[in-house]
């Protein structure tokens, strides 16, 4: 297995396939990078090197007591782009990493990277802070925090349907997918899953909002109960030039339901 390792000695656990223009995929929460599974592979097929690596305290990387911040998670980021050496790189993010992606953008720079892909932004990303009429209900994410404390396999089982089928979406998924995610759920530490909350209840990003100096596509589902579609056009608003798609009937999980439409998307996005 190859691993990178941060600056404070934290080891990451990636994976690097296929050759032709770098695309990093940067998972949401704490599912790891297994959950680019078919969006990896149908890139690497066509052309593209795709890289996807755990963020710490998830999947085969380290699970330290410490680091799951925005700060902190933008420079493991970096961490992998230097240390692979990757530039023109094209950044796929899910849901919370959106937000460190941001943070990694007004910290490091935009050098090494030539183009963004937001899939499923999780509000209060970019603009509103949790605490005011636009944003999620800081309660809702202490009462997450407290049922992860009191029974963490029962949250994931229950949580998970909702994830790919939100509002009304598209239809129901198998069981086994949902096994699956729940699966990579559980491989990452309480720590870490607990810990990243707060990036989901409000650490306000708008002071990095302006480091998006590339092209930028936001796609998001409108059934998504996880992300509400309003902080997918909250980010469009924000980030000049940027393209919002949103999918119609889809949740949250759209890197399956809607996987041929996404890869579609994305390898168009990329050979731009």
């Amino acid at each position: 297995m190859a691993f990178i390792e941060t600056s404070d000695g934290t080891s990451l656990f990636y994976y690097d396939w296929g050759s032709g223009k770098p695309v990093v995929f940067i998972h949401g929460w704490v599912l790891g990078a297994d959950m680019w599974e078919y969006q990896t592979t149908f890139l690497a097929d066509r052309g593209f090197r795709c890289v996807a690596y755990d963020s710490r305290g998830c999947g085969r990387s380290d699970k330290p007591g410490h680091g799951y911040d925005h700060d902190t998670l933008a420079d493991d980021l970096a961490a992998v782009l230097e240390q692979l050496d990757l530039n023109e790189v094209t950044l796929v993010a899910h849901s919370m990493a959106c937000g460190y992606v941001a943070r990694y953008l007004s910290r490091h720079g935009s050098d090494r990277v030539a183009r963004v892909a937001l899939i499923g932004a999780m509000p209060p990303f970019p603009l509103e802070p949790a605490g005011n009429g636009d944003a999620a209900d800081g309660n809702v994410f202490e009462g997450l925090m407290a049922a992860l404390r009191e029974d963490r396999p029962h949250f994931v089982a229950i949580s998970a349907p909702a994830f790919f089928t939100g509002s009304g979406s598209n239809g129901s998924v198998s069981p086994e997918i949902l096994q699956w995610a729940s699966n990579l759920f559980m491989q990452a530490s309480p720590k870490a899953t607990i810990d990243m909350v707060p990036l989901m209840a409000g650490t306000d990003i708008r002071p990095d909002v302006g480091a998006f100096d590339m092209p930028t596509l936001i796609i998001h589902g409108d059934c998504d109960t996880n992300a509400p579609v309003e902080g997918a056009r909250m980010a469009a608003q924000a980030i000049e030039g940027s393209e919002l798609k949103v999918y119609e009937g889809a949740a949250h999980g759209l890197f399956f339901t809607e996987k041929e439409r996404l890869n579609r998307d994305l390898g168009a996005f990329i050979r731009s």
